[in-house]
């Protein structure tokens, strides 16, 4: 005949974290009033947690002595440990955080952000610590931040993404332009004088968004049709015919003057360039100090554009 026994032992129940840090606090300070300051709760809310603490436990935890509160030796003995945990577990999150810290930060960058505004300051970038060990992604696809292993990115649009934070970088303007000679052929004067020269023309930027601003009617589309904003400012630098290019997309080229502005007057755009990320992200920090970067060149370019 076979015997069995239940095993009728089980793991004690925990106490709540909370009145085993008020233990630890108590006994270290031996004063419920300074453990109630170093946790920024009242002196209530201790001797709240101790009495707790000692009816689980069924023992008298504290004996006071004047002013002060001491342990019992089992409660010393207690709260030495429960000091122990907590340092293992802050060394845990300690390690935690410094893995956030290790790890690439992974930043997704619409192409023509890549290629265009970032370029300039690059190297400034990689000199700051905010630019530390970066893995920079150029595509044009939406990154998506759960799957894709993003950290953040570089859109453009109009803002308004669903579920992530987002802050506003670079405002747009259409402006057109064209290669020094091409001005100096042409003599561009007003912008009655593009209804005149060999225009180049973009699929989703329309000639008839800046024309319409100044009351005229936009010539019917002739001349090079182009879906790739690289490309056509190539063809306009290299001559070819004027350009409407996005404001942000030619800072390099006005500066270097391999472009120029026949007139100041642009046409705003409702879209830009924004900063996103996930506001849950176990890097949020090193985001932040990136985020933080990036807007304050991108004021410096506004301050020196409108200068």
């Amino acid at each position: 005949m076979v015997v069995t026994f239940a095993n009728n032992l089980t793991m004690a129940r925990l106490p709540p974290f909370f009145a085993l840090r008020a233990l630890e606090a108590a006994a270290r300070h031996r004063s419920y009033s300074r453990a109630a300051q170093e946790l920024a709760v009242t002196h209530g809310a201790v001797s709240q947690q101790i009495r707790r603490l000692e009816a689980e436990l069924g023992a008298r935890l504290f004996e006071r002595r004047g002013n002060g509160m001491i342990p019992t030796p089992d409660a010393q003995k207690l709260a030495a440990e429960v000091a122990r945990g907590i340092g293992v577990l802050s060394n845990a999150v300690d390690d935690f955080h410094a893995a956030a810290f290790r790890a690439p930060l992974v930043i997704s960058l619409e192409s023509q952000f890549a290629n265009r505004w970032l370029p300039p300051r690059l190297q400034r970038m990689l000199a700051h610590p905010a630019g530390a060990n970066l893995e920079i992604r150029v595509e044009e696809r939406r990154a998506d931040f759960v799957t894709d292993g993003v950290d953040m990115a570089v859109r453009y649009g109009a803002g308004g993404w669903p579920d992530v934070e987002c802050v506003h970088l670079v405002s747009e303007s259409l402006i057109p332009v064209c290669s020094p000679e091409f001005l100096a052929r042409h003599q561009l004067k007003t912008p009655q004088d593009l209804l005149n020269v060999p225009l180049l023309h973009h699929g989703h930027r329309p000639w008839s968004l800046w024309f319409n601003t100044f009351g005229l009617e936009a010539p019917r589309q002739q001349g090079m049709l182009f879906e790739d904003s690289a490309m056509l400012l190539e063809a306009a630098a290299q001559g070819i015919g004027a350009a409407l290019a996005r404001s942000g997309l030619i800072e390099q080229d006005l500066r270097t003057g391999r472009l120029v502005r026949p007139f100041a007057a642009g046409v705003a755009s409702e879209l830009g360039f924004w900063v996103v990320w996930r506001a849950d992200s176990r890097k949020v920090r090193r985001i932040e100090a990136l985020r933080d970067w990036l807007m304050a060149e991108a004021a410096t370019a506004g301050r020196t554009e409108s200068a």
